[in-house]
């Protein structure tokens, strides 16, 4: 039986009272996901960890009020089944979202997710750059057997949408990856050069259009190790967020996601981390991009 608007958990509900798709610019879309782990478990719970962590957040972010541009939190996507099945659930989901002019906010489970996001968006708008925060780089044509892993979402979007990709954080990847990264013309900051020199700029036809995608494991394991595979030597907290605020800076934002969190149970910071991530992020669309 369906849950109503009411009762349904909802981002920020603590300090925000429900309201109507159409009045929001953030449609939070939670997607429990977890089909091709490879290390730990735990995705499928990471979207109702970040609702529930959400309620310990102001609405001051700092800097703005990001809530004051609305946000609307949708029922979670049936992630039951195949993922192709899922998948095509996740751009249905999307594709409603845009119905309403809104920008979608998927909170994963695993990093799969993202490609029913970039499908639905990508029937819609064409060509758009993709703007990746991880510690891997998601670019194998097939792992473990499939290429719907979540190891691979990277090269379903530069080599079956065609989409450009800029790479931030990535501290583990194969050699078929790095072929993959040269084949397609993949732009990067890795974390060990971001340590030696923090300077990236955007290739000059970068689209103006993008989607953010944020791995959770994109961040230290000192600040993030409620995650399926942790690697040391990830990006710090502000560090991220000044990249994602260049990346997102006079660019305008079709779409985005936090993906890869996998509570430990009770370890709350991980999981506030997660939501507060997901509101700054916010935040960024409010202040440096361009919404119209």
């Amino acid at each position: 039986m369906p849950v109503a608007d009411s009762d349904r958990r909802r981002f920020l509900a603590s300090e925000l009272a429900p309201c109507e798709p159409d009045s929001a610019l953030f449609h939070i879309l939670p997607v429990p996901m977890e089909a091709s782990v490879s290390y730990g478990g735990g995705t499928k719970n990471g979207p109702d960890a970040i609702l529930e962590a959400s309620d310990q957040l102001e609405l001051w972010d700092g800097e703005s009020v990001p809530a004051n541009l609305g946000i609307y939190t949708w029922p979670a996507v049936d992630c039951s089944g195949e993922a192709e099945r899922v998948l095509k659930r996740v751009e249905k989901a999307v594709t409603h979202i845009q119905t309403y002019g809104g920008i979608p906010v998927l909170l994963g489970g695993e990093h799969t997710v993202t490609y029913g996001a970039l499908a639905s968006l990508a029937a819609k708008h064409g060509r758009f750059g993709v703007v990746q925060f991880d510690a891997h780089a998601d670019l194998r044509d097939s792992y473990e057997g499939t290429p719907w892993s979540h190891a691979c979402v990277m090269r379903r979007a530069v080599s079956d949408l065609g989409l450009p990709l800029v790479q931030f954080g990535v501290r583990a990847l194969c050699l078929d990856e790095v072929a993959a990264r040269e084949r397609h013309d993949v732009h990067f900051l890795d974390a060990a050069a971001f340590a030696d020199n923090p300077v990236f700029s955007f290739p000059a036809d970068f689209p103006e259009q993008i989607y953010l995608t944020f791995d959770v494991d994109g961040l230290d394991p000192s600040i993030m190790p409620a995650t399926g595979t942790p690697v040391p030597g990830g990006l710090g907290w502000y560090a991220a967020l000044k990249l994602a605020e260049m990346a997102l800076r006079g660019r305008k934002v079709l779409g985005m996601d936090v993906v890869e969190l996998a509570p430990i149970p009770g370890l709350h910071m991980a999981d506030f981390a997660a939501a507060r991530l997901t509101y700054a992020l916010m935040g960024l669309v409010q202040r440096v991009s361009a919404l119209k």
